[in-house]
C-alpha cells in the first residue's frame, strides 16, 4: 500500500468510483454503470466538480481506484459560524477493506478539512454497518446525533 495517493476524483475515474458503490448492496442505491445511468452519473460528477463547497476524491493504488470519498462544506450560523464539513459516500474496495485505506482516506479528509478552514466534520453510517461504526469510533469520531431521512 505504499504506493497509494489520494486527490480529487477526475473525470476517468467515474467508471471506477461507481463499481465500487455497486459493490455494496445496503449503501449502493441501487447504482450501477452502464450506457443507460451514465449520463446521470457524469451530470452528478459534473455538478460536485463544479461546486466550490463539494470534493470527490479517489484513494488509488498505482492506477486502480480502491476508495473514495465526498466532502461538503456547510457554513453553519451555530458555533459562532463555524464552518462544519459532512463526509459522504465513503467507499473502500471490497477486497482491500481493512488494510489501512479508510484510515488514510479519513485522515486526509480530516487534514483537508482542517486546512481549508472546518472546525468540525459529520458523517453518517446506515444503523446496520457495526464494523464501520467499530471503525469511525476508532479513528475519533463520536455518536452523537440520532439522523432521520425521508424521500421528497
Amino acid at each position: 500500500m505504499s504506493a497509494l495517493s489520494i486527490r480529487e476524483a477526475r473525470a476517468a475515474d467515474l467508471e471506477a468510483i461507481i463499481r465500487l458503490h455497486e459493490e455494496d448492496e445496503l449503501g449502493s442505491h441501487g447504482d450501477v454503470w452502464s450506457p443507460e445511468t451514465r449520463p446521470a452519473y457524469e451530470a452528478a460528477f459534473a455538478a460536485i466538480r463544479q461546486s466550490a463547497d463539494n470534493r470527490l476524491f479517489v484513494a488509488v493504488d498505482g492506477d486502480e481506484v480502491v476508495g473514495t470519498f465526498q466532502l461538503t462544506f456547510i457554513p453553519n450560523l451555530t458555533g459562532r459560524g463555524a464552518l462544519r464539513v459532512k463526509v459522504e459516500s465513503v467507499k473502500v474496495k471490497a477486497a482491500r477493506r481493512s488494510g489501512g485505506i479508510g484510515a488514510r482516506m479519513m485522515a486526509f479528509a480530516e487534514d483537508h478539512a482542517r486546512s481549508h478552514g472546518a472546525a468540525a466534520m459529520e458523517l453518517t453510517s446506515n444503523k446496520t454497518r457495526k464494523d464501520a461504526h467499530r471503525f469511525y469510533e476508532r479513528i475519533g469520531f463520536v455518536r452523537s446525533h440520532e439522523g432521520f431521512k425521508k424521500k421528497v
